[in-house]
């Protein structure tokens, strides 16, 4: 019998049980027919799941150069990682009591890190995602954020998640080394190639082929933790393999996966607070700016509805109407996460759909993100474990995070409908063909405004709808107006 199966069998529908002592009264735990037992099973397979963001994160910000050539440290950033998805994961058992954890979002990193970091100071581009957080949060206060999400189709928003999909499977592919750029010393118009010289040869190539299918395979056979497993078994292998041959240390990249002297280390906060609301403004102008804030926005927005929806229909939280009880704390703490993020530097963090993983253990409640949390804090102090493991043990995560984002969400997208296949499609390959969310985001906003009139059908785009596209017309006609050099 599954657990989810188990789960049921053990909550009849004979009604809730009276709760037991003042944790069970608080969470609700025998009122949604779940045990502590199950909480802490449900917390423990959350954590273990999603630990994955602990190695990943640090390495797509650690990879990003900001203006002025400086790179994040590592090390600074597994704290800063971990204490900011602690907090945001206890916060939400607390105050959302749902089982849902939240860390930093893929996608959302490699915004900040590849699109806005590259304009600006890391501390300026850390701030916009502040306003970010701070914009979703008034969203959420003022009742819109709902309205504002039902403003863009479904098709749209699908598109921007499976865009988000397949640009961070590129950054797996282009990080680990499987696939590189072709100078444009060759004279080509070919931009990537396979390998680093059109063939695949190198131990640490060897290590990423090897993580990613062993990544594959236990996702195949549904083996729960199936990415962290695959990053530990592979950075074992890593660390075997730069012992035993001669790899210069520049074919491993940031990291080389060397055994640390100690496993535990004293946390180094130096990122927190590093931040600068404004100045990013100063840098790229004010609608540049703007528009960065509102990818951003946009990144976090939809991936947490869904995610926040999914997980609460998975564990049965859902009212007859398929709404969330008290679903504007739980809105109200993501978006709290967001700007949190920015301000430790850890980009912004967002509920995890890795939660199901807890939610198929039993879990019902906060209280299983209160033990995900938990097990975040004693990772605080693991450091070295996260500083060790290699890019080609990590980025093969990013290519299977970018299937299963692509398979969960295009088969709702209309494709008969070309007013809304169109733009769809545009804004998936768009995102990674050109590197950027944002060009993704606005190039399917303004075909499929144009679509819509074109067909005598403009009375189905919202308002809001045509001023953003407008909005990004603008900033693409910029430079045709001599507004930007």
């Amino acid at each position: 019998m599954s657990s989810v199966a188990a789960a049921k069998a053990e909550s009849p529908d004979s009604g809730p049980t009276p709760p037991r002592n003042a944790v069970d009264r608080f969470f609700k735990i025998s009122e949604r027919g779940s045990s502590v037992v199950r909480e802490i099973r449900g917390g423990a397979a959350t954590f273990f799941t999603m630990a994955y963001i602990i190695v990943l994160n640090p390495i797509i910000l650690s990879s990003g150069v900001d203006k002025y050539g400086h790179h994040l440290n590592s090390g600074q950033l597994v704290t800063a990682t971990v204490i900011t998805a602690a907090f945001t994961t206890l916060l939400m058992g607390v105050i959302g009591n749902v089982p849902l954890a939240l860390a930093a979002g893929l996608g959302t990193n490699s915004i900040v890190a590849l699109q806005l970091a590259p304009k600006m100071s890391w501390p300026d581009a850390m701030g916009m995602v502040v306003l970010a957080g701070f914009a979703i949060m008034l969203l959420v206060a003022t009742g819109l954020r709902e309205r504002v999400m039902n403003a863009v189709p479904l098709g749209l928003r699908k598109a921007i998640a499976i865009g988000i999909g397949l640009f961070i499977a590129l950054i797996g592919f282009v990080d680990g080394g499987f696939v590189t750029r072709i100078p444009d010393a060759a004279q080509t118009t070919v931009p990537l190639q396979l390998g680093g010289n059109g063939h695949l040869d190198g131990w640490p190539v060897l290590v990423f082929i090897v993580c990613a299918l062993l990544t594959l395979i236990l996702l195949v056979r549904k083996v729960p933790g199936a990415i962290l497993i695959s990053i530990i078994a592979t950075t074992i292998l890593a660390v075997i393999l730069d012992k035993a041959a001669t790899i210069p240390a520049g074919e491993w990249g940031l990291t080389v996966p060397v055994f640390p002297h100690s496993i535990v280390s004293t946390p180094d906060f130096g990122l927190i607070g590093k931040v600068s609301l404004f100045g990013g403004f100063h840098q790229v102008g004010l609608l540049t700016g703007i528009l960065f804030v509102f990818t951003v926005l946009l990144s976090c927005f939809f991936d947490a509805m869904g995610t926040i929806l999914g997980v609460s229909d998975e564990a049965h939280l859902l009212d007859k109407e398929g709404n969330l009880p008290g679903m504007s704390k739980v809105l109200m703490v993501d978006g709290f996460a967001t700007a949190l993020g920015g301000a430790t530097s850890s980009s912004a963090n967002t509920c995890f759909v890795e939660s199901t993983s807890g939610v198929g253990e039993g879990a019902r409640t906060g209280l299983a993100s209160v033990v995900t949390g938990l097990f975040f804090v004693v990772a605080l102090f693991l450091t070295p474990l996260a500083t060790m493991v290699p890019t080609q043990a990590a980025t093969p995560a990013l290519v299977v995070v970018g299937f299963l984002i692509l398979s969960s969400g295009i088969r709702e997208i209309d494709w008969s409908d070309f007013t809304i296949a169109i733009p769809a499609f545009l804004t998936m390959v768009i995102m990674p063909f050109t590197y950027s969310i944002t060009n993704g985001i606005g190039i399917g906003f303004l075909v499929f405004c144009v679509l819509k009139i074109a067909t005598g059908r403009f009375r189905e785009v919202p308002i809001a709808l045509y001023v953003v596209a407008a909005i990004f017309a603008f900033y693409y006609l910029m430079p045709a107006f001599g507004l930007v050099h």
